[in-house]
């Protein structure tokens, strides 16, 4: 691996500790990676609050055609982003190809954004003063991503942040700190400032973290994790009342009327529990299909599933990867026993493979209870369980049983009804007919316990800005 140090003001950092990065197809060591430590951290935050005086002074322009020239860059690299996403977190070829194409669009996207931070002249109605409304860069933000998508995640994040005219440190996931730091370089070819966008990955991350959430300079915190974390990472933030953007966990339900097309819904079911082979908390998670087509529709699932190939995704024949580490894998396991003991049926997959490799075979279970635990908690797997209902106003209220609120999915023939029941639906998002919803383009969150804000969209550079309102007279 050609970056495995710590990314500092522009330059690499051996640090004072090290651990290992596991490629989880093998379990062998991809490489040894630099940890950060407090000394690190300020380091970072002096490069970073050196580096953003200027490039907040920069026009909208000069910013976005930086960003611009990053997509350019990365969109030529795809293939070997790809491969580096495939080593570190196991993910198959195709999948790991279209994360690289999405985290890539963000800066395109933002690029476009960058220059449509448009404010507002009004003019007061009572007292006769002009309202005069602008959006400001915030300051410093800490970014912290997750394993599950080691490019999108960070791209998500630091294109809004620079668009908006901020710097940033980030602090990738343990498993998944490779891409990121390999997305330096072209950074840096693209126009990035040295200080501007600094990577830290490391064991110590609450400490880390902490840490930098209590300096003054900084101003956001970007997450995107569990909820349990999310909670944690907020006390922090409160102290120095920072603004939080935080994309955490879900429970995503699967809606799939009589009325719906099957082949349409198969596929969309596919993609929303297969994508990133489940580990993702978009992944659908509970599966209500009318009582009238459950049969068929199990026995469709199941014959997609079955003819999943699973293994090293670095072969381009593969389908499904391994789960990034061995607790995720085991955590699986769990799931689907748990399911069984109390009277869920396996129709396919189900039992764990001898290694080497975290694998996990595409898994349909029916007939699975409320009382299942992979019902109430996140699966982050390549298990689909499936479970029926007779009623719209039942399956509503089942959908909407939970403490989480990211994602829905709902699968229906009539258009009127369909958006009747995505408006009931407790969630941020909805999946109307289709099985993924993540754009670029688009506010990607939750509600309830599955975070604050919006990533993508116009609302994602907003999270990175102050709102200014000046009063005049003239």
């Amino acid at each position: 691996m050609d970056h495995t140090d710590l990314y500092i003001n522009g330059q690499w950092h051996k640090g004072s500790d090290r651990f290992d990065v596991i490629n989880p197809a093998t379990e062998e060591v991809l490489a040894s990676v630099a940890s950060a430590d407090i000394a690190d951290a300020d380091a970072a935050l002096n490069a970073a609050e050196a580096a953003m005086k200027d490039w907040a002074a920069r026009t909208p322009r000069q910013r976005s055609e930086v960003l611009r020239k990053a997509w350019e860059l990365m969109t030529a690299r795809l293939e070997d982003f790809a491969h580096l996403i495939t080593l570190e977190n196991g993910k198959a070829r195709a999948d790991a190809l279209g994360e690289a194409t999405y985290a890539a669009e963000f800066f395109r996207w933002f690029a476009e954004e960058a220059v449509r931070a448009n404010g507002q002249l009004g003019h007061a109605p009572a007292s006769g003063a002009r309202i005069m409304v602008q959006h400001k860069p915030a300051g410093l933000a800490v970014l912290v991503t997750p394993w599950n998508y080691p490019a999108a995640m960070g791209t998500r994040k630091i294109a809004p942040a620079l668009a908006a005219g901020c710097a940033v440190i980030i602090k990738p996931a343990s498993e998944t700190p490779l891409t990121m730091l390999a997305l330096m370089p072209l950074l840096e070819e693209a126009g990035v400032p040295p200080g501007l966008v600094n990577v830290l990955p490391s064991r110590r991350t609450g400490a880390l973290v902490d840490h930098m959430l209590h300096d003054p300079r900084v101003r956001v915190v970007s997450f995107t994790g569990s909820t349990g974390v999310g909670r944690k990472l907020l006390h922090s933030a409160a102290d120095q009342v920072l603004k939080p953007a935080m994309e955490l966990g879900g429970n995503a339900p699967v809606v799939v009327f009589e009325d719906a097309d099957m082949d349409t819904a198969i596929e969309g079911t596919m993609l929303a529990k297969m994508r990133n082979l489940g580990e993702a908390c978009t992944a659908a998670n509970r599966i209500y299909v009318h009582q009238d087509i459950a049969a068929e529709f199990t026995r469709r699932l199941t014959t997609a599933m079955q003819a999943l190939k699973v293994g090293d995704g670095t072969d381009s024949t593969v389908d499904v990867g391994p789960l990034v580490n061995a607790d995720t894998r085991d955590k699986v396991a769990a799931f689907v026993a748990d399911a069984v003991a109390k009277g869920a049926v396996i129709e396919c997959g189900g039992v764990t493979p001898d290694g080497p490799g975290f694998f996990y075979p595409p898994t349909v279970l029916s007939n699975v209870p409320e009382t299942a635990d992979c019902v109430q908690d996140e699966i982050f797997g390549p298990v689909a369980a499936i479970q029926t209902f007779a009623d719209q106003d039942e399956v509503i209220r089942r959908a909407n049983d939970t403490e989480y609120g990211l994602v829905a999915y709902v699968f229906s023939g009539d258009m009127k009804r369909a958006l009747q029941v995505c408006e009931r639906l407790e969630y941020g998002m909805v999946g109307l007919n289709r099985g993924l919803v993540s754009d670029p383009a688009a506010p990607f969150g939750g509600v309830k316990q599955s975070g604050l804000g919006r990533e993508g969209g116009h609302e994602g550079m907003l999270e990175f800005m102050e709102t200014q309102y000046i009063s005049a007279a003239w």
